[in-house]
């Protein structure tokens, strides 16, 4: 892949550049060094993960993201002043690299830093991701995925048909299966009431960057038109079972409500189908290092808010 990454280089005139692999899942991703430019992110797509059409679009938004203020990268032109570019088979962009620690990394420091600030900083963020793209015009041709309410409990949901992973017991596929139904009437009973457009989809703490007082915003690959409490819900689902989730889950919302207003009945709602969403996502990459333990803790977090959601999906 490191031939097809130099190949890919020169599209952008960077066959020169110092190239380093970085990370690989749904991108191979290689960080590009020219000393007199500075770094940029060269992303080499899975094949069939997205269309080109979608690819396009993702890297028309993200321009438009950063053209209105927000730290994201920014899609560079090849040569050709194309966003992408087709190489050995492969759909291939280049974006401006962007300095900073994850919020992973952050967390992991010593002393930690003031998460009570962090988070409320964080929910601000997100809102400001919502008020931009809400500002903006997509061009004609735009499309991407939708994680809305088809995109999560329909036939055939973006991540896949959670209620039949194939390692459920009968007591979760009973369970999965009911929290499907009621969450579709919510959905369809809150559907005027829902705030819906350009979400992120994404922001774990890997993908979220501290670069002094501004926080980043990285990895668009799921960002489609979605429910903006999904974007919420997302960042807390991976800090539930912390010991200080009350103070992150409302250090975040109050974030977010400085700068945007939001429903927060809705958010157990959201948690649960997020959860969901990644009993679905494991399914196929269950023989993958390490799925299965993934797995069993995925299904796991699902049952839990699942079981402390459906009650109240039921009496509504």
């Amino acid at each position: 892949m490191t031939d097809l990454a130099r190949r890919a280089a020169t599209a952008w005139g960077l066959g020169h550049a110092r190239l380093r692999f970085v990370a690989g899942r749904e991108n191979q991703v290689y960080r590009l060094t020219v000393a007199s430019a500075g770094h940029y992110a060269l992303r080499i797509k899975r094949p069939g993960y997205r269309s080109s059409a979608e690819l396009e679009s993702e890297l028309q938004w993200m321009a438009a993201l950063a053209q209105a203020g927000l730290l994201v990268p920014r899609p560079v032109p090849s040569l050709r002043g194309r966003l992408l570019e087709e190489v050995g088979g492969h759909q291939v962009d280049l974006l401006t690299w962007l300095p900073g620690q994850t919020l992973g990394a952050a967390l992991q420091e010593d002393p930690a830093p003031d998460l009570d600030h962090l988070f409320h900083a964080l929910g601000q963020q997100m809102a400001r991701l919502h008020n931009a793209s809400d500002a903006w015009a997509p061009p004609a041709g735009f499309t991407r995925v939708r994680w809305d309410a088809e995109g999560l409990l329909g036939e055939a949901p973006v991540w896949g048909r959670f209620w039949e992973h194939p390692a459920l017991s009968d007591d979760d596929r009973r369970l999965f299966g009911h929290f499907r139904c009621a969450a579709q009437r919510e959905l369809q009973r809150l559907q005027d009431r829902l705030d819906f457009g350009l979400i992120h989809a994404d922001l774990v703490r890997e993908n979220v960057l501290l670069h002094g007082e501004r926080i980043g915003l990285l990895d668009f690959d799921d960002g489609g038109w979605g429910y903006r409490a999904f974007d919420l819900a997302t960042t807390l689902l991976k800090f539930i079972g912390w010991p200080n989730y009350a103070v992150l889950r409302d250090a975040l919302l109050r974030g977010y409500q400085d700068l945007r207003p939001l429903d927060l009945g809705t958010l157990d709602l959201f948690l649960a189908l997020r959860a969901t969403t990644y009993v679905g996502w494991v399914v196929p990459r269950l023989g993958e290092d390490g799925a299965q333990e993934r797995s069993q803790r995925y299904v796991a977090t699902a049952r839990e808010i699942c079981q402390r959601c459906l009650p109240q999906l039921q009496a509504a």
